[in-house]
């Protein structure tokens, strides 16, 4: 079994005790509701150290998290990266959103059961959320490991994100043809590639890159466009 506290320096992450304590109580909550309700694949508890607890925080290796104040998780799911993001930076502002009720009730359990502060959940598609003025425009820093097109993806994310912030979609390793094809989509919704990041998470060896988007201009009013058709009529 992997030491989590090896696999998280791994990433260049000393955790806490408390720290620790958090994510393990995560871990149990994670497994013990999977058994009603669809999570996550990965159960194991080495594997979940390394591909969901290492690979949400190695986004510390590739964007300076020092600025940022306030993050949106957009289609965090069973709330990766959110919740660990905001295990590890406990001072930043968190919004998890998801389109499914149950995955929200699990999240709002966790946050209650290990006494997180400043850390909101939002039931809605992101479609329709990034057009409240409570949420547009309002973040630091929008990610999301959620599996879609990075066209479509950044019509979602780019959204909620403030001018001079940022968007960091968690990629495969094979993502150059991806970025290059929603490279226009950017464009149009007011961001800018920045770089095409790399981390390695040991000991699994697996690579994960972050595709880094700066906010550059407001995303015009159109964005994003009605519920499914990002999905279906991605950008070009």
């Amino acid at each position: 079994m992997y030491d989590l506290y090896t696999v998280m320096k791994s990433v260049n992450i000393e955790l806490s005790d408390v720290q620790i304590n958090q994510l393990n109580i995560f871990y149990e909550m994670l497994v013990d509701t999977n058994k009603v309700m669809n999570l996550t694949a990965i159960t194991d508890y080495g594997e979940v150290a390394v591909k969901h607890f290492a690979d949400s925080a190695a986004i510390h290796n590739v964007y300076d998290m020092s600025k940022v104040k306030s993050i949106i998780d957009v289609g965090t799911g069973a709330g990766f990266p959110g919740i660990v993001l905001k295990i590890i930076y406990p001072d930043t502002e968190i919004l998890l959103l998801d389109s499914l009720q149950k995955r929200i009730n699990f999240l709002d359990s966790v946050a209650e059961r290990l006494a997180l502060r400043g850390i909101k959940t939002v039931h809605g598609r992101a479609e329709d959320i990034a057009h409240d003025k409570l949420h547009r425009e309002k973040y630091d820093l929008c990610v999301s490991r959620a599996v879609a097109a990075l066209s479509s993806l950044s019509e979602y994310c780019i959204p909620f994100v403030k001018i001079g912030g940022a968007f960091v979609s968690y990629k495969a390793a094979a993502c150059e043809q991806e970025v290059y094809d929603a490279g226009n989509a950017i464009k149009l919704l007011g961001g800018k590639i920045k770089e095409v990041a790399e981390c390695t998470l040991e000991p699994e060896k697996l690579v994960r890159k972050f595709v880094i988007i700066d906010k550059i201009r407001q995303t015009p009013t159109k964005y994003p466009r009605k519920a499914g058709t990002p999905s279906k009529e991605p950008l070009k």
